[in-house]
């Protein structure tokens, strides 16, 4: 395929890489864990076996990436190092110890007709992942569909072409030494925009889609895609420092929530503080915060408090910075701060920081997030400290999948009934 094939041409491409990979989804729904598994140790091994191969693809991608003029961040994710390549085979290997969902049976129950009804975890079937930059993604993300029972094709963006193609062969290699098809993961092999417009718009091949990158490519994907779509747009997520909060513990958790890492999605972005502790707390905070760098956007209680800050607009209740800026708000208790959250926030991550138990509950239940915390940071919203190994996404949708998106994720329940000649009557 070449990179930039006429359009019947990339048509006829795209449909031939669904039909295959909704062959291979059948092959690898019935697959047994040993077969997984095998395949995913031979993919670490493979992913060690080929360093060379794949930092001099990744030198040669990040050669035209600052060529092209792309932003110093944009690079920093692009880059594999030694370390990286090693971090790669070993976010593999730790997804082949997760327990395998697959065929797993629950709820199983005995009815009055004498049957028994259960539901069956069972794979999504071919999952298609769009993303940008990171060519770890590349290895992550197949790892996590195969062993979740799936196929999967995966669209990585053009500025890592040659180090997701280097990691494709990897794949393919993998596969094929465990005997599972090598249809079962696949990367596209052109950089034409259009093959995603394509891929987005298969349901007869593709069940699923998960976006990951900006605001952008997300928008247009939920916007144009015919295939359901896991996803999020923003993490503008919040701390809420209650008015019967240890002061300590307060500092800690916002201070950590915010600087501990800018560019997340389950970085802090609003600091809610109750207007009972404001003045007690909010001077030192501003301090420890000025002391890192951050630059401070409040409401008119919080500059008073805070001669350093500026002004904040409308606008910055609902803006993720991925940057050392915080906009924060005095509010009136523990219901003005719900109220806050449930109308700018993004229904990604949201912490309370407090002593009493009571409204601790009404913040988790009343709180519309895929995560809500209790005395913790935000930056705790994330797969691997969630205990799932790994990560394909955190989706801030209601449906399918809400928060990290692991291994479960990528499943689906169907009922099963179990009886012995039964008959209805």
């Amino acid at each position: 395929m070449s990179a930039h094939p006429k359009p019947a041409e990339l048509a006829a491409y795209m449909q031939t890489v669904g039909r295959s990979a909704r062959q291979a989804g059948r092959v690898m729904a019935r697959a047994t864990t040993q077969a997984k598994n095998a395949a995913l140790g031979a993919l670490a091994e493979r992913i060690e076996r080929d360093a060379t191969a794949l930092l001099e693809a990744n030198r040669e991608d990040l050669g035209h990436a600052r060529a092209a003029g792309l932003e110093p961040a944009l690079v920093d994710r692009l880059t594999l190092d030694d370390r990286g390549i090693a971090a790669m085979a070993e976010g593999v290997r730790q997804i082949a110890t997760l327990p395998d969902p697959i065929g797993e049976i629950t709820d199983l129950r005995m009815r009055p007709s004498g049957i028994q009804v259960g539901r069956m975890r069972v794979p999504l079937g071919v999952v298609g992942i769009i993303y940008e930059a990171r060519p770890n993604v590349t290895a992550d993300a197949a790892a996590l569909c195969l062993k979740s029972g799936n196929a999967v094709i995966l669209r990585g963006g053009s500025e890592a072409w040659r180090s997701n193609q280097a990691i494709a062969r990897c794949l393919g290699a993998a596969l094929a030494a465990a005997g599972l098809p090598e249809a079962a993961a696949q990367v596209v092999a052109t950089t034409d925009r259009a093959a995603v417009g394509h891929l987005i718009t298969m349901p007869e091949w593709v069940d699923v889609i998960v976006p990951r990158g900006g605001r952008g490519l997300i928008e247009r994907i939920a916007g144009e895609a015919r295939v359901p779509v896991i996803k999020h747009l923003d993490g503008v997520c919040h701390v809420y420092v209650d008015g019967a909060a240890d002061s300590d513990k307060a500092m800690r958790i916002a201070l950590n929530a915010k600087t501990q890492r800018y560019g997340t999605c389950n970085t802090m972005e609003t600091l809610l503080v109750d207007a009972e502790i404001a003045d007690r707390l909010l001077p030192e905070l501003g301090r420890r915060f000025e002391a890192a760098g951050v630059t401070l956007r409040g409401c008119p209680r919080t500059c008073a408090l805070l001669p350093g800050s500026t002004a904040a607009t409308e606008a910055d209740w609902s803006t993720e910075y991925l940057a050392p800026i915080l906009a924060v708000r005095v509010v009136d208790g523990l219901d003005a701060a719900i109220d806050h959250i449930n109308t700018y926030g993004s229904g990604h991550t949201d912490a309370i920081v407090t002593q009493d138990y009571s409204r601790a509950q009404r913040f988790l239940r009343e709180v519309d997030a895929s995560s809500v915390m209790v005395n913790a940071s935000t930056r705790f919203a994330d797969g691997h400290e969630y205990g799932l190994g790994a990560e394909i996404g955190i989706s801030t949708d209601k449906f399918h999948a809400r928060g990290p998106v692991g291994l479960e994720g990528l499943t689906s329940l169907k009922w099963v009934v179990l009886g012995d000649g039964h008959v209805r009557i």
